[in-house]
């Protein structure tokens, strides 16, 4: 079972791409840091926002399957955006991006729009607390 428990109380709005709440029972917390778009060699890949997220999220889902864990396991996620507008924008886009890599299983999330990122070419970057069992 999982110890990951998505909460969408029917009072608040319907939420899409996200849960208002998560709860975990787990014994091992993964802290994953924040990832771009970065290549093994340390070039950023990508020139749109959804070819960016797509390469960040898969390097966050390969640094939490190195602890451990899986998609599902994610409690809380964080979207830095260099641009909030183009994130709503390709918002559905996004959405399919997530589901195709991470499932239909949503975190806890907030979207944060940045000046700029470490890596200045990013468009974009994605941290996470996950909870395994």
């Amino acid at each position: 079972m999982s110890p990951i428990h998505r909460i969408n109380p029917a009072e608040l709005s319907p939420p899409a791409g996200f849960s208002h709440a998560v709860t975990a029972t787990g014994s091992q917390l993964v802290f994953l840091a924040g990832q771009t778009a970065l290549d093994q060699r340390g070039d950023i890949v990508g020139n749109t926002l959804p070819e960016q997220f797509a390469a960040a999220l898969t390097n966050l889902l390969g640094a939490l399957r190195a602890a451990g864990g899986a998609p599902g396991d994610l409690a809380r996620v964080t979207v830095y955006a260099t641009d909030v507008a183009d994130y709503r924008a390709n918002a559905a886009e996004l959405g399919r991006i997530w589901r195709r890599l991470a499932g239909r299983d949503y975190p806890a999330m907030a979207v944060i729009g940045a000046v700029r990122l470490w890596d200045e070419q990013a468009l974009v970057e994605i941290d996470g607390v996950a909870v395994l069992p």
